[in-house]
């Protein structure tokens, strides 16, 4: 089992819960974005900076995630790419995409995006704050603890100590 993290968005206030369950498991982490993000140095953690073309970052993450992966992503179609990889996805704000609820979420983005580009108002998301990074370690422990059961064989072609 690998954690691929979506870098490009994620708060930084979520990095450190992620990087300390990396260390604590032991387990491939890689936080891939297209600029410098700073990540704990480990030997289980790495940083993958991808080129600056739109959906570089996501496209790295889709080509090399694997059933029994989790990847924390706030991007949508590339939750929905990922879960048909048989991959688990979450996002920063501890919300599990599933097979029976990314048609709805990947929906509601369409909608939200032709508003945005018709020029009327759409409400952001809401704060980022403690309930929210309470609500995400919550998640993101419960789907690592049962990961972690499930799979026990590590991923020899993911051997980020060689770079």
């Amino acid at each position: 089992m690998n954690i691929f993290v979506d870098a490009d968005s994620c708060p930084a206030a979520i990095r450190p819960i992620i990087e300390k369950a990396a260390e604590r498991r032991e387990i491939p982490t890689v936080f891939v974005a297209n600029r410098p993000i700073p990540v704990k140095k480990s030997s289980h953690i790495t940083f993958v900076q991808t080129g600056k073309e739109e959906g570089a970052a996501d496209d790295w993450i889709a080509e090399r995630a694997l059933p029994g992966d989790l990847v924390i992503t706030r991007d949508i179609p590339l939750a929905a790419r990922l879960l048909e990889k048989e991959a688990s996805v979450i996002n920063d704000r501890g919300v599990r995409f599933t097979s029976e609820n990314i048609r709805s979420r990947l929906s509601e983005r369409d909608i939200m995006k032709e508003f945005y580009q018709s020029g009327l108002a759409v409400q952001g998301l809401k704060s980022f704050g403690k309930k929210e990074i309470f609500e995400f370690a919550n998640c993101f422990d419960a789907i690592l603890t049962k990961l972690t059961k499930k799979q026990k064989c590590p991923r020899p072609d993911l051997n980020w100590n060689d770079r």
